[in-house]
C-alpha cells in the first residue's frame, strides 16, 4: 500500500501547463492551456468492500485553445499490484452529466453501480527513483487506437497522448503540467 500511496500522492491535486502554454505563446504556437484537478472519491462511493484496497479518483480535465474551453472528465481506479500501480478507467456514473462530472458535483453512488470501461486498456506504472512512469495502447473502436504514456514526480506530471484513425496518425499531444496544488492543500493559499 505504500507504493499505492506514493502514486496517489503525486497524481492528486491541481496542475496546469502554464509553463509550457507560455513558452509555445511567446513562439507564435496555437498550442492548448492544459489543467487537470485530481481528487480521490472513495468517500462518495458507498458500500465499498472492506477489504478494498484501491482509490477511486475523479480527474477533471479542462483544455481551452483560443478562448474556446472543453472539459474531459474521468473516473479511475488505481490499484497496486505485483507488476505495480494499475490505472483503470471506469464510466461516468449513471445520472452524471459527462460534460461537467467533477468531485464536487459527483452524487454518491453504490460501489455496485460502477461500471469498468470497456474500451480503457488499463495502463500499467512502475517507479524508479522517485518517478512513476507508464501507459496503455486502447482500442477505441475498430479504426480508433488511443496511446497514453504518463510519467509523475513530485513536481509535474508529463502526458502524451496519441490518437490513429485506420493507422494513420491524427492528434498528437504533450502536455508538461506542473503540480500547483497538491492534495490537502488549501486552493486559496497558493493563490
Amino acid at each position: 500500500m505504500m507504493k499505492l500511496d506514493n502514486f496517489i500522492g503525486m497524481m492528486t491535486g491541481h496542475f496546469d501547463n502554464k509553463e509550457q502554454f507560455n513558452m509555445m505563446q511567446a513562439t507564435g504556437k496555437i498550442y492548448p492551456y492544459a489543467k487537470h484537478v485530481n481528487t480521490v472519491c472513495n468517500d462518495k462511493i458507498n458500500n465499498i468492500p472492506q477489504d478494498f484496497n484501491g482509490k477511486f479518483v475523479v480527474e477533471e480535465s479542462y483544455y481551452e485553445t483560443n478562448g474556446n474551453r472543453h472539459a474531459s472528465p474521468h473516473l479511475f481506479l488505481i490499484t497496486e499490484n505485483e507488476d505495480g500501480i494499475l490505472l483503470s478507467s471506469y464510466e461516468i456514473p449513471e445520472g452524471e452529466d459527462k460534460n461537467t462530472f467533477s468531485y464536487d458535483s459527483m452524487k454518491n453512488v453504490d460501489y455496485s453501480e460502477l461500471k469498468k470501461s470497456k474500451k480503457f486498456t488499463p495502463a500499467l506504472y512502475h517507479e524508479n527513483d522517485g518517478i512513476w512512469e507508464g501507459g496503455s495502447t486502447s482500442q477505441f473502436s475498430p479504426v480508433m487506437t488511443f496511446k497514453l504514456w504518463e510519467k509523475f514526480s513530485d513536481s509535474c506530471l508529463e502526458v502524451s497522448e496519441i490518437i490513429e484513425v485506420n493507422g494513420i496518425l491524427t492528434i498528437h499531444s504533450v502536455y508538461i503540467l506542473q503540480h500547483i496544488i497538491k492534495c490537502g492543500e488549501d486552493v486559496a493559499e497558493k493563490n
